[in-house]
């Protein structure tokens, strides 16, 4: 099925994340009671804002967070988090297949097409494809696209695994895949978070994950501590390696490890080519004393 084909959902305004949440909590409850097995499909529709608005102090909020002076265009990573609860009101759907609470997020991609202006009117519409299986689980693609007026402003691909849930009829890798080899390199930043790091995220973002919020409420979703939101990691490492890039540029980051909170995260950016070309730069997060690596991935202009 095409994207074409996927029927349409209007939504009256941005969802607010925590009532998804909710929505999700019982969802989940409701399926327990159920004896009818789960959908094996992704839900066949595409879920759409239009005309909306940035809030301003959220947007001042962010950019002090990820350490970006204030200015008028948006950072690439809020226009994520202003995207991002149409793409979870389509995970929030009971016609969608895994559960939302606890979901892992594995990897992003990104197109930033123009520079975005603040009190431009936003147009968003997201949907969920690629159902596959993983070796600890099932994965899922949500895509959200950003418009302005009819102009498409911005693209994002989000990966996300539901661990430990295996649909009977979803092939699974049976294989794992071996990760290369990752031998720390000089760090060019060091990252100290609290671990408040995830609350102060989230009343930025909207993103109140249970996982994300407090030791208590990560270990009832099976984590050991609370954890840093994937897009906290990958806004604040585009923020610093981005400044250098033109507009229109894209960006790409993997996630392999959690940072569970507090923690020091080392961090490399470096040239991707020779000075001056304009190839763009890498990115590396890891722990330094477990030398396990948390992120990778890279900028560029398009």
């Amino acid at each position: 099925m095409s994207v074409q084909d996927l029927e349409q959902f209007q939504l009256h305004e941005i969802p607010a994340l925590g009532r998804l949440y909710l929505s999700a909590a019982g969802n989940a409850a409701r399926s327990k009671l159920t004896s009818s097995a789960s959908t094996q499909t992704l839900p066949a529709a595409r879920h759409t804002v239009t005309n909306a608005r940035v809030d301003l102090d959220r947007l001042t909020d962010f950019q002090r967070l990820v350490l970006r002076s204030a200015q008028d265009t948006l950072p690439s990573g809020y226009v994520h988090t202003f995207a991002f609860p149409v793409a979870m009101s389509v995970m929030a759907r009971e016609d969608f297949p895994l559960p939302l609470l606890g979901m892992v997020h594995l990897r992003n991609h990104v197109t930033h097409l123009r520079p975005i202006h603040y009190t431009e009117p936003l147009s968003v519409t997201a949907w969920a494809e690629n159902l596959a299986g993983h070796r600890a689980g099932t994965q899922v693609e949500l895509v959200a696209e950003v418009r302005s007026g009819t102009e498409l402003v911005w693209t994002g691909r989000s990966v996300y695994l539901a661990k430990g849930v295996f649909l009977p009829r979803i092939d699974r890798p049976q294989a794992r895949t071996e990760r290369e080899d990752f031998t720390p390199p000089l760090p060019t930043a060091q990252w100290r978070l609290g671990a408040d790091a995830g609350r102060n995220y989230a009343k930025v973002s909207g993103d109140f994950n249970p996982i994300h919020l407090s030791s208590l409420s990560a270990k009832a979703l099976g984590m050991k501590r609370s954890i840093a939101h994937g897009m906290y990691l990958a806004s604040r490492v585009v923020a610093e390696a981005g400044p250098a890039l033109p507009e229109p540029f894209e960006w790409s980051i993997e996630f392999e490890s959690p940072v569970f909170l507090p923690a020091t995260v080392s961090v490399r950016i470096s040239d991707a080519g020779a000075p001056g070309d304009m190839a763009g730069t890498t990115f590396t997060g890891w722990n330094q004393r477990s030398r396990r690596r948390h992120f990778h991935g890279w900028a560029r202009p398009l």
